[in-house]
């Protein structure tokens, strides 16, 4: 929570909200006054093509009551009808003079109903089609219409009704057709849809709009082209309109026919409906859109001059905050107090930075100056006993091994008196283990034994001195005595993981092992206690690994399987400059 409260008592935060709590409302009034109006204008354009539909509607239907007027007063009173509900064959002149009566009677009404295309009576007994001729634009298109319509009665779904106009449709075209059964003979008129629409192209819907007829399952009869482009759904809406299409930008009004299964709809696209609008809506659209592009142009101007420079102190404060005292805030152009701000941040960073510096490489000196007191620390600790070797070995007047041990202990010395270095090449260190080990050898012949395994990969990599031989001298010190012989082993490996190696270096003796109470207190890392001297070697080799390696490097103690004394050590196998740090 504490983020999201420093957030919201932002700076930033408080502009912006003063400057929308000021502009906000304005463009809120102003939307709700352009909603109401173009409201009002899409209600006024609806309502009246709602009206001029209904007009259109009307007409046609009453046309097509004039035709069922017709067709009922025929189908009731014309006793020739009677003639082609019999067999053809069986009186064939009857049937042939009623035909040409009833063609006669259809053919002069046909001029009367112009809303009409043609008559027909059709014989279901017979299979035979009568139907006016004066229409379409030849014998091909008449032949044509003649087949549509004995399909049409020979379909099982088609149920003749007196009252009701409906809609068929075949190879793309669509027709209204009217059909009165009396026995097996059909009386009907037909109808081409697009004749019903003739007087609607002359409404003015716009460029893009249209005036159809629909089925009673709202399929278009025309205009199909128009309806899949736009995706516009036919959706009868009896009180007003709907809006259709993609974008929602068509007005879609329908009105039903009261003599047949069919809708009338126009559609009139949106912008065409509100080119009326009132010249003061136009304005308020307008003072919206620039009071939206200000508030946009006002923020862009705020951040740049405002609020960008404030961000680059928060992001440097933040860098700081994360350790990385080299950050610095660019020189950008940017107004005169922000400029004063940004240098004056600058030179503090650059004191601080100077003054960690100096604290930094006095502790740097402080952690050198440990680490040689720990390295001299070491050196003294093998004069008694050498002396004490040699002083020995001139008792029994053995000059062939005085000679090896003063060899040997020139050696150890020189490597002793050169190890000021806080590194030493691993070759080095193991050569020099190796002389140590001789020396304690001759010391103890017959009871020391030593080995010492380490690959040739490894001899060059850098570890600190004297680690290896400290913990050899505190085997022999607590591990040899004269009773029972002793083996020390040494090796060393190169071990791999997914982030970097590691040198691991074992020594192992067959000693009697480390005291349960001191090997608790060992593996747990707390310090031994080192009355006389005791286990110093071991807390000069931690201390020295931490100083150089931080918690890079580890040290463990344990019991081997012959519950001998084991420890083990391992360090980054990286190089290093000699004063403790990465190269």
């Amino acid at each position: 929570m504490r983020p999201m409260k420093l957030w919201l008592n932002s700076l930033r935060v408080k502009l912006f909200s003063g400057l929308l709590f000021t502009i906000v409302p304005l463009i809120i009034v102003l939307l709700v006054i352009n909603y109401y109006s173009t409201q009002v204008v899409r209600n006024q354009v609806a309502q009246s093509n709602k009206n001029m539909l209904s007009l259109y509607m009307g007409q046609i239907d009453r046309n097509l009551q004039e035709v069922d007027n017709f067709l009922i007063n025929l189908s009731q009173t014309n006793l020739d009808l009677l003639h082609l509900d019999t067999d053809r064959d069986a009186n064939e002149n009857n049937y042939m003079k009623a035909k040409l009566r009833l063609f006669q009677t259809l053919n002069d009404n046909v001029g009367y109903y112009k809303g009409v295309d043609l008559f027909f009576i059709y014989s279901g007994m017979n299979k035979d089609l009568l139907m006016t001729q004066n229409f379409g634009s030849g014998l091909a298109e008449r032949d044509q219409v003649a087949k549509e319509i004995v399909r049409m009665l020979q379909d099982s779904t088609v149920a003749p009704n007196v009252y009701r106009w409906f809609t068929w449709q075949s190879g793309g075209n669509h027709y209204v057709y009217h059909v009165i059964k009396t026995g097996n003979v059909y009386v009907g008129a037909w109808v081409d849809a697009k004749k019903l629409i003739i007087p609607l192209q002359f409404i003015n819907l716009g460029s893009n709009g249209a005036a159809l007829l629909a089925s009673d399952r709202l399929e278009p009869m025309s205009h199909g082209d128009l309806i899949a482009q736009k995706g516009i759904q036919l959706d009868f809406n009896a009180d007003s309109y709907t809006l259709s299409g993609k974008k929602k930008d068509y007005m879609v009004m329908g009105e039903p026919s009261n003599k047949g299964n069919f809708y009338l709809f126009a559609l009139i696209p949106e912008k065409t409906a509100l080119e009326n609008l009132p010249y003061l809506q136009r304005i308020s659209s307008m003072i919206s859109i620039g009071a939206i592009v200000f508030l946009l142009l006002f923020i862009i101007y705020m951040r740049k001059v405002f609020l960008l420079p404030i961000n680059r102190i928060i992001q440097a404060m933040r860098k700081l905050g994360e350790g990385r005292w080299n950050s610095r805030i660019g020189q950008y152009p940017t107004s005169t107090e922000f400029g004063i701000m940004n240098d004056t941040f600058n030179r503090m960073i650059t004191e601080i930075q100077d003054l960690k510096i100096n604290v930094y490489e006095e502790k740097l000196m402080h952690q050198h100056a440990e680490l040689k007191h720990l390295q001299l620390q070491i050196n003294p600790h093998f004069f008694l006993n050498s002396l004490n070797i040699i002083y020995n070995l001139a008792t029994v007047k053995d000059f062939k091994l005085i000679q090896e041990m003063t060899k040997c202990l020139v050696t150890y010395f020189r490597f002793m008196f050169r190890s000021n270095s806080y590194l030493v090449t691993l070759k080095d260190e193991l050569l020099h283990t190796k002389n140590y080990l001789r020396i304690q050898e001759l010391r103890f012949p017959g009871i020391l034994t030593y080995r010492i395994d380490a690959p040739e990969a490894v001899q060059s990599l850098q570890i600190p001195p004297l680690v290896i031989q400290t913990m050899v001298e505190n085997s022999i010190k607590h591990a040899v005595n004269m009773d029972e012989p002793i083996q020390i082993d040494v090796c060393v490996n190169l071990e791999e993981d997914e982030q970097k190696q590691w040198v691991t270096i074992r020594i192992e003796d067959t000693g009697a092992g480390f005291p349960d109470h001191i090997l608790e207190l060992l593996q747990g890392n707390m310090d031994v206690p080192n009355e006389d001297g005791e286990h110093i070697g071991i807390w000069n080799v931690k201390r020295r690994l931490h100083l150089l390696y931080s918690d890079k490097a580890a040290i463990g103690f344990y019991h081997t399987e012959g519950k001998g004394a084991g420890v083990w050590i391992r360090i980054p196998a990286a190089s290093h400059d000699g004063r403790g740090e990465k190269s």
